[in-house]
């Protein structure tokens, strides 16, 4: 990471060695051995040492990312709490805190605790003022039209897309599912930006960023990963057009005033306008702006201004809330005519 330009990279993404402290092999109730982690890769001396390798590669991290790019680290209770410290000493400024709830855990087959069925992932920006990505539309429209909440509730990697090696066993005891990674890079980044990962493994980062037209950045000293990343990027193609895996933000859409939309007939003047609940109304004025109905006196101005009064709230996003009634009989909120103009637009 050193021999990177300083402040060449949009995102980094790492998924470091967790420390796991195992201290032997693990048996199911059948007496099989459970594949779990005991590479070199994971053991350290102790929790001073991990704390140094930790300080080392996040500040290579830092010093390779732009002044707004951000840094998403995963892990799980032996080593989150360590990692997300030294990242705050650092200068990070942590955005959120992911859970990755998995769908299929391995269970606890002693008995002694609770079957651990989550990690960890930090994401954070590299300081208060970082104008960081965040794609939140796309994030929206990933999720049902819903806000995208911070538990992620996906499977473990598995069937065809756990890669194995020559003798059928895993190629790498940690891969992560690319529907993780797919949601990490469309939430934020944009195409044709860098992401890197310092523990690239068989490569997922790059197979994903590969598919959503992003550039990457693969570091591993493990040859036997590089390899099977290699060969496996390799047979990705990505996206013929770019448009595709695009993800603007309504808030960098064009600018449509109100006004247009009564001025373009969409809305009639004196036309009566609702909350989703029908609890609030108000008229549509010749202008652009609106009037409250309401026994406790009106309200005058923008579709905002009105909308926060109405609801006695500090502000109030009118083209979300305030809907008209369609021929059909159905609420649909404003914002669809303001859709509507901009596609006319291009």
């Amino acid at each position: 990471m050193l021999a990177l330009p300083e402040g060449s990279v949009d995102c980094v993404f790492a998924d470091p060695p967790y420390n796991l402290q195992l201290g032997g092999d693990l048996h199911r109730p059948n007496n099989t051995r459970v594949d779990g982690v005991d590479e070199e890769w994971d053991r350290f001396d102790d929790l001073g040492t991990y704390d140094a390798f930790t300080r080392a590669w996040a500040e290579a991290a830092r010093r390779a990312l732009k002044p707004d790019g951000a840094l998403w680290v995963i892990g799980s209770y032996h080593n989150i709490f360590r990692v997300g410290a030294i990242l705050q000493d650092l200068g990070f400024w942590i955005l959120n805190d992911v859970i990755w709830r998995k769908t299929n855990p391995m269970p606890n087959f002693r008995g002694t605790r609770f079957t651990n069925a989550h990690e960890t992932l930090i994401w954070a920006a590299k300081s208060p003022k970082a104008r960081y990505t965040f794609n939140y539309d796309s994030m929206k429209a990933l999720n049902d039209d819903l806000q995208m909440r911070s538990d992620w509730l996906l499977p473990l990697c598995g069937g065809p897309e756990r890669l194995k090696d020559g003798d059928g066993r895993k190629a790498h005891p940690t891969q992560k599912p690319e529907s993780l990674l797919y949601r990490v890079l469309m939430a934020s980044t944009r195409p044709g930006e860098v992401v890197l990962d310092p523990f690239f493994g068989t490569g997922t980062t790059g197979a994903v960023a590969r598919k959503l037209g992003r550039h990457f950045i693969g570091l591993e000293r493990e040859e036997s990963y590089a390899k099977v990343a290699r060969d496996r990027i390799a047979a990705i193609k990505g996206p013929a057009d770019l448009s595709l895996v695009a993800t603007t933000a309504k808030r960098q859409a064009p600018r449509v005033p109100f006004g247009l939309v009564v001025e373009r007939g969409m809305l009639k003047i004196g036309q009566t306008l609702f909350d989703q609940r029908r609890q609030h109304a108000a008229h549509v004025r010749a202008d652009g702006t609106l009037i409250s109905v309401t026994a406790y006196g009106d309200h005058r101005g923008s579709i905002h201004q009105v909308g926060a009064a109405v609801q006695g709230a500090p502000s109030c996003n009118g083209w979300t809330f305030w809907h008209f009634e369609t021929p059909q009989g159905r609420m649909a909120p404003i914002d669809l005519l303001r859709d509507q103009i901009r596609a006319e637009r291009g």
